[in-house]
């Protein structure tokens, strides 16, 4: 079954043929950007594939015959449209029944390209086939009258021209006129590298947006597709009987993407296997009773103990803890804040600094003990915190971790070994107290852009950022960040985007343009735990580029539970456009109650925040993203306010966007906790805004996420 093996992209993104779509899904993770050019149209598309059965795509269209508006704010720069689709398959493929999938095309941009579509596909054998029928755009040519009418004559008509409203959903069009017949066959050759497409265009190209009709000789397409290697497609192609098309594919699968070899990382400890203190099955850290004597007899070959054989062990009584808070700042990125006894257990509280994966930071961390402490320790325990908030405790039974670095057991069997617990106050004797370090700063540089704008296609600024901060203690501290301008084009942004509403976004260019060096944040921070399971955080300051003021956040994040619940609110005024400490006389109360559900379902978390918007606009916030085990985030999100689609709110109707996640750690040679978010927003707009906070107590309590350590338990000994 060659064909089985991938799809490819259409030239409007998400998987498909030419100009149409199959019902054909990416596999689970796939993400692509896809650059083509069918004149007079050049597509920028990006396409993810959160999930098996559904496919977003966000795209910019350059329509190079047209201009973006009045040369004396656009100059010669030509028309952008900017665009969402999405795609949901209906039915999976059997062995006599097709693939069905329904998807819109430009849900959310202008409706210059808005379709509708239903679309079958059946493979047989190297032959890929589809058919579909295309409401909009797609369906143009206008083949057979509208099978809906029979419910309304509504929607014998199309409208033309959407809601009226630039970025709202484009829904009163939705099956609406008549539509046309598209669909083609994709040939797997034999050769991996050659793909043959054949499609009939649903679109009869006489009806094309801003009047902008081309000729069309032909309503078939033909095009190749050349795999240059796993993650790059280039499709030539001839398209309405007088066009050559283009696209470049770049693609890749972000669930099963591996990083690179960290070489940049120490290496783990090794540890002795012949001298591991001695219990005789695991019952637990708070249990451990560090008897091993009597169980000597029961370890298996080659575990027993031979302390004579490494002298450097000692009772941890007797260990420099000092210089093993260090080692494990080095080895297993913890930054120490104190090392506790309980029994035989070990305990050591911290922030992990450098490892993503939690696990593996535990394993170098037994490692580091097992090497130091003699038998008296058979449980070394984690407690995982940051900023000053500690939230889980993960225990390693120290006997069972050697055996399995000395693969006498399973990694299932040592997770029966593995327990994570709460953090709760015992009885236990403190080893050691790392001093508070009262500064950390560093420098490093920066990129933003704007896409997609009036004044020109990208828009972009490299800078310096100096960044600093102070400790007062482990739950406060100030901290801020100084940006220095190194080159920007931003000398072209002279747009306003229109609004009705307060401008609480629409001026970011006086705050981009006015001033080189800036200071997007300064703010004092405190954390605490309020509770069992209950946070709380309180800050003030320059709180984000645009508004200082004070606030707080309380969140509940019940231990071993997929579900959260938290809020917060905040007193802001706008700052002044230098970014430095001036303010302006605009200010507003904000906040939103929010509450988090982790689904089960494919490892899809919903977020539902309710409050009031920056603008004082009141309305919710629902945002859906799935994460992959490898902690690579896909997600949309939208916002609907009581400004929403009103007069009030202006160019776009309701905010959205969908966004991409990516670890540094699946990037770099060297372990990271950072990450990469890209964000493809149509436009911005002042209703539905929020407020930038620095901090927030879900990102924070994290390691909470016990799904995560179990998925990436295999870590744990590399």
């Amino acid at each position: 079954m060659h064909a089985q093996e991938y799809y490819t992209q259409s030239d409007f993104g998400g998987v498909g043929l030419l100009q149409t779509p199959t019902a054909r899904m990416a596999q689970e993770g796939e993400f692509s950007f896809v650059l083509s050019r069918t004149t007079p149209y050049t597509n920028y598309n990006v396409s993810m594939q959160p999930i098996p059965w559904l496919e977003g795509s966000f795209r910019y269209t350059n329509v190079s015959n047209r201009l973006y508006g009045a040369r004396s704010l656009s100059g010669s720069q030509t028309y952008k449209d900017k665009s969402i689709d999405v795609k949901a398959r209906l039915f999976q493929e059997t062995r006599w029944t097709p693939a069905v999938a329904f998807g819109v095309r430009d849900v959310g941009g202008t409706g210059l390209f808005s379709s509708e579509f239903l679309v079958a596909s059946k493979r047989a054998g190297r032959f890929d086939f589809s058919l579909g029928l295309g409401w909009g755009y797609i369906g143009n040519r206008g083949d057979i009258s509208n099978p809906l009418s029979i419910i309304s004559d509504r929607f014998n008509t199309r409208p033309a021209s959407g809601t009226g409203a630039t970025g709202a959903l484009s829904i009163n069009k939705f099956l609406r006129g008549r539509p046309g017949f598209f669909g083609g066959v994709e040939y797997h050759s034999p050769w991996d590298w050659l793909v043959l497409k054949a499609e009939l265009d649903g679109n009869d190209y006489k009806h094309q947006p801003q009047s902008n009709n081309q000729p069309q000789r032909s309503p078939i397409n033909l095009g190749a597709v050349f795999r240059l290697n796993g993650n790059a497609d280039l499709t030539l192609g001839y398209e309405r009987g007088n066009v050559a098309t283009a696209a470049l594919n770049l693609h890749a699968n972000l669930a099963t993407h591996v990083g690179p070899e960290k070489s940049f990382d120490p290496p783990p400890e090794p540890v002795s296997f012949t001298s591991t203190p001695v219990t005789t099955l695991p019952t637990g850290p708070s249990q451990g009773t560090g008897k091993q004597a009597a169980d000597v007899a029961s370890m298996p070959p080659g575990a027993m103990p031979e302390a004579a054989s490494v002298p450097q062990r000692k009772a941890p009584e007797q260990v420099d803890w000092a210089q093993v808070a260090k080692t494990l700042q080095a080895n297993a990125g913890i930054n120490v804040t104190n090392i506790r006894r309980r029994g035989s257990e070990l305990v050591i509280q911290g922030e992990q600094e450098r490892f993503f994966y939690t696990a593996e930071a535990a394993g170098r961390a037994t490692r580091i003990v097992d090497n130091r402490v003699d038998s008296s320790i058979d449980w070394v325990t984690v407690t995982s915190e940051r900023n000053g908030l500690s939230t889980v405790d993960t225990s390693v039974h120290r006997p069972r971790f050697i055996e399995l670095l000395n693969h006498q057991i399973d990694l299932p069997t040592f997770r029966r070994s593995v327990e994570q617990d709460p953090v709760t106050s015992r009885d236990e004797e403190v080893l050691y107290n790392a001093p508070l370090k009262r500064f950390t700063g560093g420098t490093a540089l920066g990129y933003q852009q704007n896409l997609g704008g009036p004044d020109a296609f990208v828009l972009y600024q490299v800078y310096g950022a100096g960044y600093g901060t102070f400790n007062f203690s482990r739950h406060v501290w100030l901290d801020g960040v100084i940006s220095v301008n190194i080159a920007n084009n931003y000398d072209k942004f002279k747009y306003d985007a229109p609004s009705n509403l307060p401008r609480v976004r629409t001026n970011v260019r006086q705050y981009l343009t006015s001033s080189d060096i800036t200071m997007p944040n300064l703010q004092l921070t405190g954390t605490r735990k309020l509770g069992q399971d209950l946070y709380g955080m309180a800050y003030a300051g320059m709180l984000e580029s645009m508004y200082a003021g004070a606030g707080g956040e309380v969140l509940y994040r019940p231990f071993g539970e997929h579900w959260a619940v938290g809020g917060d609110i905040n007193w802001v005024k706008a700052r002044g456009f230098d970014q430095d400490f001036s303010l302006r006389k605009y200010h507003v109360i904000t906040g939103q109650a929010t509450g988090y559900l982790d689904t089960g379902f494919h490892n899809v978390t919903l977020a539902v925040s309710v409050g009031r918007y920056l603008a004082g606009d009141w309305g919710t916030t629902v945002d859906v993203s799935r994460q992959f085990a490898n902690g690579t985030r896909m997600g949309a999100y939208f916002t609907v306010t009581d400004k929403s689609g009103s007069s009030g709110y202006g160019e776009g109707s309701f905010d959205k966007g969908i966004y991409v996640s990516i670890p540094f750690d699946a990037l770099l040679p060297n372990s990271s906790r950072n990450r990469a978010t890209l964000m493809w927003q149509p436009l911005v707009r002042d209703g539905g805004a929020r407020l930038n906070k620095r901090y927030t107590l879900y990102t924070m309590t994290n390691d909470l996420d016990t799904d995560q350590f179990d998925e990436n338990l295999g870590k744990i000994s590399q």
